[in-house]
């Protein structure tokens, strides 16, 4: 599959007007990333601070799950940045790695919609919104709909909404590309196993209608994350657009008019998105300390929506004011956290979707 472009991140301090100070020998780091993290990558004040830390970083974005063939077939590439450790591990083990791969930062997954769609469905009981603005989607609520077949039109608050119309479905990516996709099986199948992560095969078969439903009713699926956010930016996108809440950070939504604002609402039980880098070089190892360990990194992280565990408060200090409404706190806002398989059940899972059977 054809990358999806390159970000060069080339600024290095000029200290030529400083004679006490010396230019800082500079190291090039290239790598693979998630498409979800291109924005990041792409920011100005992000470049600026790598390159105090004396990195010039050349990404390519790609879908997490492709970027394990890419990263088989590109012997120079210093690191791999996919945005769920279920990918990060396949390549680690590609590259004989056996180290612990570091998590610079996390994400969890996240309904994004529109306000009039998501009153609809409170109205139907499928999400709730707090005193303090902050949405949340029933799982529970919804896998019964889906599993009966639940239209649009069978919903009395949709009545005069013409554009809800058809299945009631979550809008995902597809799961062999794209990690956000394969999370989505994840949570969907940790909810209709009785609430457990699916550990064996009789949880595969169990699970393994619901998810063929979930994903063939689709229709074609996009490759990348970046993609249904993008349809939805531009108002062409289906009703329910599951993603990363850092991608919500990115689209351009504040300031909106109008009275159909956009609204993110938190699964009530949802998966996070372990952003883990796999650093195959020590050039690759050090642009994961840096982006783990600098404090004015982590601030930028926080403004690109990326939660991170040194400093957790980061996140509610820099979305405090953002428009959707972001969950300052997750456990406050009842959100709670599903296990996600491991990667042999992931796939398994992924395939079930697809409607491989056995």
């Amino acid at each position: 599959m054809a990358l999806l472009g390159g970000v060069t991140i080339a600024l290095i301090p000029d200290d030529s007007k400083d004679p006490d100070l010396k230019p800082m020998a500079t190291v090039t780091v290239t790598g693979l990333i998630g498409s979800e993290k291109r924005t990041f990558f792409e920011n100005a004040d992000v470049k600026a601070e790598l390159a105090k830390q004396g990195l010039v970083v050349q990404v390519d974005s790609t879908g997490s799950w492709t970027m394990r063939e890419q990263a088989k077939s590109n012997p120079k590439l210093d690191f791999a940045f996919p945005s769920s450790s279920a990918p990060a591990q396949d390549i680690q083990r590609n590259w004989g790695l056996k180290d612990s791969p570091p998590v610079p930062f996390y994400s969890p997954l996240v309904i994004v919609t529109r306000e009039s769609v998501a009153k609809v469905l409170r109205q139907s009981g499928m999400a709730a919104v707090d005193p303090a603005g902050v949405w949340t989607f029933q799982m529970d609520a919804y896998l019964a709909a889906l599993e009966s077949g639940r239209k649009w039109e069978d919903l009395p608050a949709a009545q005069g909404n013409a554009t809800l119309s058809g299945r009631l479905l979550v809008t995902t990516t597809d799961p062999e590309s794209s990690s956000s996709g394969a999370l989505y099986l994840a949570l969907l199948s940790y909810v209709a196993n009785n609430h457990q992560v699916v550990s064996d095969d009789a949880g595969v078969a169990k699970v393994r209608d619901v998810l063929y439903k979930a994903t063939s009713l689709q229709g074609a699926q996009k490759s990348s994350s970046d993609e249904p956010f993008r349809d939805f930016e531009a108002g062409v996108g289906r009703p329910l657009v599951f993603g990363y809440e850092s991608q919500v950070a990115t689209l351009p939504l504040q300031g909106q008019s109008g009275e159909d604002k956009v609204v993110v609402m938190y699964p009530d039980t949802t998966v996070f998105s372990d952003h883990t880098m796999v650093a195959r070089t020590p050039n690759g190892q050090k642009l994961a300390s840096v982006l783990r360990d600098d404090d004015a990194l982590h601030t930028l992280e926080a403004k690109f929506g990326f939660r991170t565990a040194d400093r957790p408060t980061a996140f509610a200090e820099q979305t405090k004011d953002h428009l959707p409404k972001l969950a300052p706190d997750l456990k406050s806002a009842n959100v709670r956290q599903a296990d996600v398989p491991s990667l042999d059940y992931l796939t398994k899972l992924t395939k079930a979707a697809k409607g491989a059977q056995g």
